[in-house]
């Protein structure tokens, strides 16, 4: 079969996720290493961001991305869902290593389900959580989960069309690592509460020495954690379509993917005194900007 045909197969199960599911592991051969597989869901209960809007029946721009990324590392395939009443249950959760979230408000996934998949399924090893972007714009008064992502949206006062400068501080870590030491990218940039940076570890920060906007408390951008046995990443970055084409958004979900798998190695060592010493900093350069 030719490389279109599996990625249009694919892209079939992003939109058909459970009845591709099924027909595709009755297929497995014996003995044959079986894909992993990442139920993104990319369902809005507030804001609708155009990454994750889909137009004429096509997949969003996040959702194609992310399905043709794990078609062309040949490691991982992608359902996608917008109906997690019928797609987020504990049933259907037994069929994935890793949930991907790209979504907004309070979902309507029943108590006992989030409770079954942050108290049991998602401490599991080998499998993790991936926060995209408004992840951290989701059930913003349910503790358990922004306890696990490990903070909240609150407010971007750095917008869409805004060019920011991102520090890197591991540079060994594979989500952060096809960075480099430094970066530009144009993307609008949340800041957070509930943040914790006693539970995780920081891998990107916004550079507030070169932002236009000086904010006097330290940003995130990439961090990392292990959950029991499982692990989580958030990602602020995503807000706009382009950043999904970016090479290095790619390499960098793409290492992170093979970090929660358990297939390359990362420190996910808390490190609040990186986050303490950006706090610092962001507060120096908003006075030297003065």
């Amino acid at each position: 079969m030719t490389r279109k045909f599996f990625l249009f197969l694919a892209l079939a199960a992003c939109l058909l996720p459970t009845a591709f599911s099924h027909a595709q592991d009755s297929k497995a051969k014996d003995g044959e290493k079986r894909a992993a597989r990442i139920l993104f869901v990319t369902q809005s209960q507030g804001f609708k961001h155009g990454s994750v809007s889909r137009k004429e029946g096509n997949l969003s721009p996040a959702e194609r991305a992310m399905t043709e990324l794990g078609v062309a590392s040949g490691l991982f395939r992608v359902d996608c869902t917008q109906d997690v009443a019928k797609d987020f249950t504990k049933e259907n959760l037994q069929n994935y290593d890793i949930v991907m979230f790209y979504t907004t408000g309070d979902l309507p996934i029943d108590k006992a389900t989030l409770e079954y998949f942050f108290n049991d399924w998602l401490k599991q090893k080998g499998h993790g959580m991936i926060g995209a972007h408004s992840a951290a714009d989701t059930f913003h008064n349910y503790e358990p989960y922004w306890d696990a992502l490990g903070g909240t949206f609150n407010g971007h006062p750095w917008g869409s069309g805004e060019t920011v400068t991102i520090t890197v501080h591991d540079q060994k870590h594979p989500a952060s690592k096809p960075w480099g030491d430094e970066f530009t990218i144009q993307d609008e940039i949340y800041r957070f509460k509930h943040w914790q940076p006693e539970k995780v570890r920081v891998l990107m920060s916004l550079n507030m020495a070169k932002t236009n906007k000086k904010e006097p408390y330290h940003v995130p951008i990439l961090w990392v954690k292990n959950y029991g046995e499982g692990k989580i990443m958030h990602m602020s970055l995503g807000h706009n379509e382009a950043v999904w084409n970016n090479e290095k958004f790619q390499e960098s979900m793409l290492g992170g993917i093979k970090w929660i798998l358990n297939q390359e190695p990362g420190d996910a060592t808390p490190n609040p005194d990186l986050s303490a010493q950006q706090e610092a900093k962001a507060k120096a350069d908003v006075e030297a900007a003065k």
